[in-house]
Formats: structure tokens, C-alpha cells, sequence
């Protein structure tokens, strides 16, 4: 029986989850890091296959990740090279969908005083995923290629398992698709085999308070936009 305190204590670790953009250069302990990942490996899956994989990138090998993606994705013709395996967004977009997109990307912006004419200050911020926001950890994360869109809705709670136990530990997590386009640097620096393919990644430290960007809170619809009681 879970009593109102730890009710409290979950919900705060919860709901004070956000993608922070702005890191800390405080080092995050390993046994930290361990921690988080054993007690986010309780997350549920099918059949108990537990579909994950994740590599813990720190220093010279962050940076080395860090800097080929970024020369990438600051070559106009290269860039053009790289695509993800899998679609993350819809093909087509509509409403509401866009118009949350669209909300949070200018609500972003706006913060950063970034203009919809500012085009190259746009792509600076865009990159900034690619050094994982400045974290100290870089958590990088595949699934074997034969697993099936199940395995994918457990990735899903293993993913939210890992934030919310960084929460708990008072560390703070952005998750980044931004890294899919680049699946074939990801994979030539880390050295992936061949049956793995990249999920995410997903910057993980102590959020900086005095950064703007970490001001930012998106607004969620109430629980009456998004659920029908079915009683009869």
C-alpha cells in the first residue's frame, strides 16, 4: 500500500521531469549512473524480453561523437547524406499535432530571442543536441533489428523509467531524436554491430538554473482532452 507521502514523491518525480537544454559540467557519479539503469531495467516488456541496449558515453568519446555529427550537420551538402531508419514523426502532418510542435519550437525560440529570419541561429541551437547540451553523459541507445514494434512501445517505458529515476537522483535528462539522422556515425565511432539500430539518445546531468532555455515548461492537455470514461 503506497501511502500519500511516497504518492507525493512519485508524482514530484514525475511531473518535474522536463527536456532540459543547458547543462551543468558536474561530473555524474558512475555508481549513479548504474543505479538509475538497474532500477529503470524493472521497466515492464513482453514476455520479459527487455529490448534494450545503452552505451554510456563520457569524455574523449562524447567528444568525438560530438564533434563528427556536428561537422555533418553543419555541411550543407553532407548533411543531405544522412536519413533516419525509421520514422519517428508522422509523414503528414495535422492538427493538433503541428500545432503543439510548432507551439513548443517558437516558445523555444522565443526564450533564446531566436527569430523566425535567424535561420543560422536556429541550426547553431538545433545542434547543440548533437553535444548532448553540454551534459557530462551522453547516453546512447539501439535495439536488436529483429524486434518487432512491441519491443519498441517497452522501449518507450524503459526510456521514461531511466528519466524519472534521474529525477529521483535530483539529475535531469533530455531525450534526442535528433541523433537518428546520423545512425551511421553513431554506429562507425561506437562501433555497433550489425543487428543493432539506434533508438535515441538522451543527455543526462545537472540541469544549469541560470540558462533560459530551462525555463521552459510545455503545456499538457487535461486529462478531460485526451480520455473518455466508458461506464455503460
Amino acid at each position: 500500500m503506497i501511502n500519500t507521502t511516497e504518492q507525493k514523491i512519485v508524482d514530484a518525480a514525475i511531473t518535474s521531469r522536463r527536456s532540459i537544454r543547458a547543462f551543468l559540467p558536474t561530473p555524474v557519479a558512475r555508481e549513479d549512473i548504474e543505479s538509475l539503469l538497474d532500477v529503470a531495467a524493472r521497466a515492464p516488456s513482453g514476455t520479459n524480453t527487455q529490448p534494450w541496449k545503452v552505451y554510456v558515453l563520457t569524455g574523449a568519446v562524447k567528444e568525438r561523437l560530438s564533434a563528427e555529427i556536428l561537422r555533418a550537420h553543419n555541411d550543407p551538402e553532407g548533411g543531405k547524406k544522412h536519413a533516419e531508419e525509421y520514422p519517428y514523426y508522422p509523414t503528414k502532418w495535422v492538427s493538433p499535432y503541428i500545432d503543439r510542435r510548432r507551439k513548443v519550437g517558437w516558445d523555444l525560440y522565443s526564450l533564446l530571442g531566436l527569430t523566425r529570419e535567424n535561420k543560422s541561429g536556429m541550426h547553431a541551437q538545433h545542434g547543440r543536441n548533437y553535444t548532448f547540451f553540454d551534459a557530462p553523459v551522453g547516453l546512447i541507445f539501439t535495439i536488436d533489428r529483429i524486434m518487432e514494434q512491441g519491443s519498441w512501445l517497452d522501449y518507450g517505458m524503459f526510456l521514461q523509467s531511466i528519466m524519472i529515476a534521474a529525477r529521483g537522483r535530483g539529475l535531469d535528462t533530455c531525450p534526442q531524436a535528433a541523433f537518428t539522422p546520423f545512425h551511421r556515425i553513431v554506429t562507425d565511432v561506437l562501433q555497433l554491430p550489425a543487428n543493432e539500430m539506434l533508438v535515441c539518445g538522451m543527455a543526462l546531468g545537472y540541469a544549469d538554473p541560470d540558462r533560459i532555455e530551462n525555463t521552459l515548461v510545455t503545456e499538457r492537455e487535461p486529462v478531460s482532452g485526451f480520455v473518455k470514461f466508458v461506464d455503460e
